[in-house]
């Protein structure tokens, strides 16, 4: 029997790939590790983005800030460069119609680690001492990318466009994430933050080997950084690939 496919990212990010799988074969299991939820109000938000013109530079951590910022953004101001972390925020503006046929797109050359670390080295940070920048990010989030920046002379306004939150372990999650353990199967975590909530909810489960039988999963990740979460949580079967589907594909396509 083909092993099956678990997508645990937010179930908006998890269905593109999950059509993917499904066209090439296999069977796509969407189980969220996290859950995405609009700001409870968007006014802030939609004021902060209202008028640009002040920013040298706009950093969007993620799709999802990508999507949130451009529901109430009616189009991208002209001149006004973008950076962003991962192919999948390139791909997220590329929905929103802008690519770096229209738009000065900044991101990671280094495939294999997409982060703050790796943004950072692509952009001039001496063009952009003295001036503005502004991150679109989460509630919550990594402080690297701001903190660099600041010690670099920028100035950096951080803006919240979503909030993420674990998904409630309900009955009807409970009894899928016991039945996912009872084979072996093929994991995509495309998050840290998503690992530790995956361990979190096997410790809530009625079933003393849980963690035992996760160490028997294939984990799949995007991610250095999400790899060796992987390792101090105990997971041992991890396959590391590069940002973008294309990649997260092409490992699943190597062991079937």
């Amino acid at each position: 029997m083909s092993r099956k496919v678990v997508i645990t990212r937010p179930t908006a990010q998890a269905l593109p790939l999950a059509q993917q799988v499904t066209g090439a074969g296999r069977d796509a299991i969407v189980f969220p590790l996290l859950e995405i939820h609009p700001l409870p109000d968007l006014a802030p938000l939609r004021m902060a983005l209202q008028d640009l013109s002040g920013y040298a530079m706009v950093v969007f951590v993620s799709p999802n800030a990508i999507d949130a910022a451009f529901g109430v953004l009616p189009a991208w101001p002209d001149n006004l460069p973008i950076a962003v972390v991962g192919e999948g925020s390139r791909k997220a503006l590329a929905q929103h119609g802008v690519t770096s046929s229209n738009a000065t797109i900044f991101s990671p050359v280094n495939k294999l680690r997409t982060d703050s670390q790796t943004l950072l080295e692509v952009l001039d940070l001496d063009a952009l001492r003295g001036k503005r920048v502004l991150i679109v990010r989460g509630e919550t989030g990594r402080e690297l990318l701001t903190d660099a920046l600041r010690s670099s002379g920028i100035e950096v306004i951080q803006l919240s466009a979503y909030r993420r939150a674990a998904p409630e372990l309900d009955q009807a999650r409970r009894v899928q994430l016991t039945q996912l353990l009872e084979s072996q199967n093929d994991w995509i975590v495309t998050s840290s933050e998503a690992l530790r909530v995956l361990m979190q909810m096997l410790n809530q489960l009625d079933n003393n080997d849980a963690v035992a039988k996760m160490q028997h999963q294939r984990i799949i990740v995007p991610h250095v950084r999400i790899a060796e979460t992987a390792q101090m949580l105990g997971l041992t079967n991890i396959t590391l690939t590069g940002s973008g589907d294309e990649q997260l594909f092409a490992a699943l396509q190597s062991r079937a």
